[in-house]
């Protein structure tokens, strides 16, 4: 089973950085798809960021273009999630996902939808006050 543990979060100001990481079990070889997902309180959990593994391809919701970077280090076998000026509506909790791509148009590629995942960590709570 892949286990998936998340940390870096914080308290920040807004336009502020932080760093998430997440770090994975060896089994996520088996997973080339993962991603970060976010659940503000009242909200429905949301896609922010993925990749897939195989060739780097990224994926990101439009509204944290240009200030969040998703990557992975191969070798520690982690994920992260760099997100620079941050903004208040970012405060979330902010939660790591692995599943299989899937295949279509001749190549393989993940998605952003929640439903697409199986494997979630526990979470990593981002507060970003004005």
């Amino acid at each position: 089973q892949v286990r998936l543990v998340e940390s870096g979060g914080g308290s920040v100001q807004a336009g502020g950085s932080l760093r998430l990481s997440c770090a994975a079990s060896r089994y996520t070889y088996e997973r080339d798809c993962m991603g970060w997902f976010r659940q503000a309180p009242g909200k429905d959990r949301e896609g922010v960021a993925v990749i897939y593994t195989g060739s780097g391809d990224t994926y990101y919701t439009d509204s944290v273009k240009g200030r969040f970077t998703i990557s992975k280090d191969n070798a520690e076998n982690t994920l992260y999630l760099q997100m620079n000026d941050l903004k208040p509506e970012d405060t979330a909790m902010y939660y790591c996902a692995a599943d299989n791509s899937f295949f279509g148009g001749g190549h393989r590629y993940c998605v952003l939808r929640v439903d697409a995942y199986n494997d979630w960590g526990q979470g990593t709570q981002v507060t970003v006050s004005s």
